[in-house]
């Protein structure tokens, strides 16, 4: 039985998703002769086909910022523009990707209870419930900073999680994740791959992500939708992720099939999640259904997909509470991986905290930002200069490139993993009293290993 998605005549979802699929294709509008440029589509997420024009004079971009990015950006339409464009800091949020990929681990109780729940159809609602609850930190429409090849971030005092993040690879992008504590290990290695569309840009996510639950061995491989930002220059930026979430137990068989409903005209189907737990004869155990801003619950069905007699749906998660009016729209957790309240006793030097330009704009220079970072790509650009002179390679401090190459559904990938250098190099650091984790300067070169191999 495949995913919920499709229009059968059976299943709890079949009267809920019907008519939606017609609405995705049918709301993207060309307003070329209304603003005199070639190839622009503008969506208005809450509203119809009609309100295009309307909607391309929103945004946060003035006139000319907004003609000035155009001409800049129009000639890479159809390009990966992942690290090839340069672009301003108005656009970016105080943060990396390094620090994007420690969101995962707001909600990581819920991999806690995976581990500690005995039904193996239940740990894949924990786990799957888990793997959806960073969307809603995803949403946001800031820029996170590409981290410099060799940064770091770390975290600590969360949930007694080490995580850790490290920027691999420069050409191409590639960044490698692992966290752990005493119910689980996520591993990940990804490289974003992206699609400039004029006036919105499709992100796929190229990577491979592992969750290993360590009571009894249970290995979880996940393979998320693909999303779409939309309305980069005209209109309000909003992002979608339709498609399908795939969590597989390698071990048992086992699985989960989300689909990420499309947002239609008028917001219709916009964050809605519905799909199955299947057992490894394909059979539906746990259906699944929520927002993806909100939250997912499940209920007990039967081999058709209905609910059976006498359960009723039950909440698995919820969203915490947010700040308001958040400059960012960050939540209280995405300010607690900007502090140092959740950095281990004497950070890298290479960590993303640490970088003076997002530094800089976290606290509201955005001169100072700018200039931070062109200054930052420069010297980048000067290590790299040096380092081919010499005939050096970079190689990186925590994590091992392996033979292995795995296939994902946008590309194949190159798996990083890691190597256990950190947890002896923490060891070896112990107890440090009275250490001033920002009196360090940023320097993400310090650590990486150079080579002639």
């Amino acid at each position: 039985m495949g995913s919920p998605k499709k229009n059968e005549n059976k299943g709890f979802f079949a009267a809920m998703s019907s008519g939606i699929s017609i609405f995705s294709s049918a709301m993207h509008r060309s307003v070329n002769g209304f603003l005199g440029y070639e190839g622009v589509e503008v969506i208005n997420p809450d509203g119809g086909k009609d309100d295009a024009e309307e909607e391309a004079q929103r945004g946060r971009w003035k006139q000319e910022e907004r003609d000035g990015y155009w001409k800049m950006m129009h000639k890479y339409i159809g390009s990966d523009v992942t690290s090839m464009v340069t672009l301003p800091v108005i656009i970016f949020e105080p943060m990396t990707m390094l620090q994007k990929m420690a969101e995962l681990m707001e909600y990581s109780y819920l991999l806690d209870r995976a581990d500690e729940c005995e039904d193996p159809h239940m740990r894949l609602v924990y786990a799957s419930s888990w793997a959806i609850s960073v969307y809603y930190a995803y949403q946001r429409t800031w820029k996170p900073f590409n981290p410099i090849l060799g940064e770091t971030y770390e975290m600590a005092n969360h949930g007694g999680i080490s995580f850790l993040a490290e920027q691999v690879s420069h050409h191409p992008p590639m960044s490698s994740g692992h966290a752990e504590n005493e119910h689980f290990a996520y591993d990940v290695t990804s490289k974003l791959k992206t699609k400039f569309l004029g006036n919105s840009v499709d992100v796929y996510p190229v990577g491979r992500t592992r969750v290993t639950l360590k009571r009894d061995g249970v290995i979880l491989d996940l393979v998320p939708p693909p999303t779409k930002v939309n309305n980069l220059i005209f209109g309000r930026t909003w992002v979608d992720s339709p498609g399908d979430m795939i969590m597989a137990n390698l071990t048992t068989g086992d699985k989960v099939v989300l689909y990420f409903q499309p947002c239609g005209w008028f917001g219709a189907g916009r964050y809605e999640v519905d799909g199955y737990v299947y057992n490894s004869d394909e059979e539906p155990k746990i259906l699944m259904t929520g927002k993806w801003n909100e939250s997912m619950s499940y209920q007990p069905c039967d081999l058709e997909g209905e609910p059976l007699p006498d359960t009723e749906l039950t909440e698995v998660w919820h969203v915490a509470d947010v700040p308001k009016n958040d400059k960012f729209q960050y939540t209280y957790f995405a300010h607690k991986i900007n502090s140092f309240d959740t950095a281990p006793r004497k950070l890298l030097a290479s960590d993303s905290r640490l970088r003076p330009d997002r530094y800089a704009l976290e606290m509201g220079d955005m001169s100072k930002a700018g200039a931070e970072k062109s200054r930052l790509e420069e010297m980048q650009r000067a290590e790299k200069r040096t380092r081919e002179a010499k005939g050096h390679n970079f190689t990186p401090r925590w994590f091992d490139l392996t033979e292995e190459v795995t296939s994902t559904p946008w590309g194949d990938l190159e798996i990083y993993q890691y190597n256990g250098k950190y947890n002896e190099h923490r060891a070896a650091i112990g107890n440090i009293d009275d250490f001033d984790n920002k009196s360090i300067e940023f320097n993400p070169w310090q650590y990486g290993n150079l080579s002639t191999e």
